[in-house]
């Protein structure tokens, strides 16, 4: 069986010939071959070459987020709005102007509508591109108080989406291919209300307008919901498998009463819609899932990605994995500490993966990765042999 076949049928819940072990380097190789600390035998080798050579699974969940078409590719990041060749579709800003400044890394954009300006501030600097990263941090959200909502409330009631299908069909098939499954982005939010939290405002501001104005809150999750609904369209519409939607869920921030009153809903019908087209869901479940497992089982999704066990968190592999009981598939499993020699030996390591290969039951129901992702200083003998215990654990049945 390649990958993609792998994958599909963990889905399922049929036979394979092994549990797959998928873990995610990109950033570890973006790292690596940054500062020039690749092994030795892949220094001048590709990520896919690397991946093809060690016989493992390409992983392609997580996309490049900086991977644009032209420099203003990251122009509304503090607006949650990505545009990396992958994406399953284009936004375009009608009636509103930008003025965009760029310095040290640091990109400000103002927003002039007729509600009011809205200034957002996001950084991607050198030391972000050592490390691997992709993703920008925003340095100034683009809600500040219930003032930014009118404004904010335009911006998205006049954003044109537009399918957009035609280098994901690329990677899919001439990057992926049979390596794995080329997960469709739709968003990092899993619910209108969710994004506000998650990309417009700071976490703190959030709660304190949440307790403070709450209608306006629900009306502004109003006034973009159908700007949500258009993007997940056109990920669902489009050529692939599985759709990602929804990520980083700490309990302690979307909290379980939080998660089952905006985000249950909006995953049930992502799920549905995607379940008549024969597609799956997942969503990025890092993060402390302690009290969440069972709005997970509620909201209809197939996929955890990105498990992240004790002793990262305060659940283990077999807890959680009880808890499904094969209603969704884990992708994750392995604490990116592991890896890491100084944060456990080698006799650490080698008793922590033998107890979670026994974690695995089995071995039904589960994609083997490191989550959230590989550290750059992972040493790279371990990758080897999680793929190797994974290889041996042998069929599941």
């Amino acid at each position: 069986m390649n990958y993609k076949q792998l994958i599909l049928s963990t889905l399922k819940g049929e036979p394979t010939s092994f549990i797959p072990f998928i873990p995610r380097l990109d950033l570890w190789y973006k790292a690596n071959k940054q500062n020039g600390t690749l092994p030795q035998e892949y220094r001048n080798a590709t990520l896919l070459e690397i991946t093809d050579d060690l016989e493992l699974g390409y992983h392609a969940v997580i996309p490049d987020f900086r991977d644009y078409y032209d420099e203003n590719g990251d122009m509304d990041i503090g607006l949650g709005i990505y545009r990396f060749k992958t994406i399953p579709y284009s936004v375009e800003l009608k009636g509103v102007d930008r003025k965009i400044t760029r310095e040290n890394g640091l990109t400000t954009v103002e927003y002039i509508t007729p509600y009011g300006n809205i200034t957002t501030k996001v950084l991607y600097d050198e030391s972000m591109r050592n490390s691997g990263a992709t993703l920008a941090v925003t340095m100034e959200h683009a809600i500040k108080g219930v003032q930014d909502f009118e404004a904010i409330a335009y911006i998205f009631q006049n954003a044109e989406v537009k399918p957009n299908y035609s280098y994901y069909n690329e990677f899919k098939d001439t990057i992926v291919g049979d390596r794995g499954v080329a997960v469709v982005y739709s968003s990092i939010y899993a619910s209108p209300m969710h994004y506000i939290m998650k990309d417009l405002m700071a976490t703190e501001t959030f709660f304190y307008e949440f307790f403070d104005h709450p209608d306006e809150m629900e009306w502004l999750a109003g006034k973009i919901s159908t700007f949500y609904e258009k993007i997940f369209d056109a990920a669902a519409d489009s050529p692939g498998e599985i759709i990602l939607s929804g990520a980083n869920y700490d309990s302690s921030i979307v909290n379980p009463p939080f998660f089952e009153k905006y985000l249950v809903p909006s995953l049930n019908k992502q799920a549905r819609i995607l379940h008549e087209k024969g597609k799956y869901l997942i969503t990025h479940t890092d993060g402390e899932n302690t009290g969440l497992l069972e709005t997970y089982l509620k909201s209809g999704f197939d996929i955890a990605d990105s498990i992240c066990p004790e002793p990262m968190t305060k659940l283990t592999l077999r807890e959680i994995k009880t808890a499904f009981s094969g209603r969704i598939t884990i992708w994750g499993g392995i604490p990116s500490i592991s890896v890491l020699e100084n944060s456990m030996s080698d006799y650490e390591f080698d008793k922590f993966i033998d107890m979670t290969m026994e974690s695995a039951g089995r071995g039904d129901h589960l994609i083997l990765s490191i989550a959230d992702t590989t550290p750059p200083g992972a040493k790279f003998e371990r990758i080897k042999k999680i793929a190797k215990k994974a290889r041996e654990f042998g069929p599941v049945k």
